[in-house]
């Protein structure tokens, strides 16, 4: 079970290193305009980044289910912090899917929002990390 814990703590790393530097991207995006070389640049990182963000999140969250099995958590009394984290991983998985509609209206050339937004929606995935890093940690409930 040690390996598994390793590699899910790897592969959310991972996910979580994309989804800070995607939300970048697009304050990049944003910044640029609708058209230009750096624009086309900027949207073929961002394509490459989501898709990889995928695999990496499939494989942390098979991992992580994996984990949840074999140790039992979750279940009973004391592991009210595993039920907070599985709320924020649902919550992730919400960020990620509003990433990708986000990377849709870049491509679509129909982006309403300011790089300054952008910069706002960058710092959500830095705190999720951190709680969920909390509670897996401290364990505080």
């Amino acid at each position: 079970m040690l390996w598994i814990k390793s590699l899910h703590i790897i592969f959310v790393m991972s996910w979580f290193a994309g989804l800070f530097y995607l939300p970048r991207i697009f304050v990049n995006l944003a910044e640029e305009g609708s058209s230009g070389v750096a624009v086309e640049r900027l949207l073929k990182m961002a394509r490459k980044l989501y898709r990889f963000m995928l695999i990496l999140s499939a494989i942390a969250l098979i991992s992580g289910f994996v984990l949840y099995l074999g140790y039992g958590i979750g279940r009973g009394a004391g592991n009210g912090w595993m039920h907070a984290k599985l709320g924020l991983v649902f919550l992730v998985l919400g960020y990620q899917h509003a990433c990708s509609s986000l990377l849709k209206k870049f491509e679509q050339g129909i982006n309403k929002r300011s790089h300054v937004w952008y910069r706002y929606f960058n710092e959500v995935s830095v705190l999720i990390f951190i709680a969920i890093v909390c509670l897996v940690v401290v364990k505080p409930f």
